[in-house]
């Protein structure tokens, strides 16, 4: 029977420890190919590049499966592997292990997030895993039955056109975690501002800066199942239409 072909990218780089990790789970799966950033790419949501030239080429790391490091951001790496490097359609896009949350409202502004939204763009089943942790050194390791396990039910049960899977996980060891549980996004956002300063020429210049304000304690929020010790998955829908909306738009709307 033939192997799943799985496609691997994120936004840390290839060579960051959670993809490193994630594509030794993968392996134990089916065929993997990988194709992700050759630099960090964090916070880069849904770009693309357009204004410059992409660049791609195969190294070799660890492991059976092909390695692949591009130039561009996460989406650009998912469009480059189904226009240019896979062989065929994959059955399924895997990206992360992000190097932290990803839950909330920080689905908007994440790389790894786009890129499995990029996948689901294209039809297929598409999943973005994130670890609470944001050290170089953090243990994935604690949670690799439950990554495999949501990659395989998902190969087994596709999911309705549209839709992917935003998965978190705790920082917590195996044993702590406590299993896991279908979220919706949690009503929370970033309390930010940008901190003035001036380099030895004299010239302003300014880092963000701010926090993370969780305004939602609902026992079906993302958040508050992190914070439980479960992890979440929050199925997420890329049609930003306010359907509920539409009908009192069209009576605001009308005209004479």
């Amino acid at each position: 029977m033939e192997k799943p072909l799985i496609l691997v990218t994120n936004d840390d780089g290839i060579t960051a420890p959670g993809i490193r990790n994630l594509v030794e789970f993968m392996n134990e799966i089916g065929d993997v190919i990988v194709v992700a950033p050759n630099s960090p790419q964090s916070g880069k949501g849904h770009a693309i590049t357009i204004n410059s030239t992409l660049s791609y080429e195969e190294v070799h790391l660890d492991g059976p499966q092909r390695d692949f490091s591009c130039s561009g951001t996460p989406v650009d790496c998912v469009k480059m592997a189904l226009d240019k490097i896979l062989p065929r359609r994959p059955d399924i896009v895997v990206s992360g292990i992000n190097h932290g949350a990803n839950s909330s409202i920080n689905v908007i502004y994440s790389g790894t997030m786009s890129a499995a939204v990029e996948g689901g763009v294209e039809g297929l089943p598409s999943i973005g895993f994130s670890l609470l942790d944001f050290s170089w050194e953090a243990d994935f390791t604690q949670a690799k039955e439950y990554i495999q396990g949501i990659v395989r039910k998902t190969l087994e049960n596709p999911m309705p056109k549209g839709v992917v899977l935003n998965v978190n996980i705790p920082k917590l060891l195996k044993e702590e975690i406590k299993g896991v549980k279908i979220c919706k996004q949690a009503h929370a956002k970033w309390e930010e501002s940008f901190d003035e300063r001036v380099n030895p020429h004299g010239k302003k210049y300014y880092w963000l800066t701010g926090y993370f304000n969780n305004m939602d304690e609902s026992e079906d929020a993302d958040e508050t199942a992190l914070a439980n010790g479960y992890i979440s998955i929050v199925p997420v829908k890329f049609d930003l239409t306010a359907y509920e909306y539409m009908n009192t738009l069209s009576e605001v709307m009308k005209f004479d």
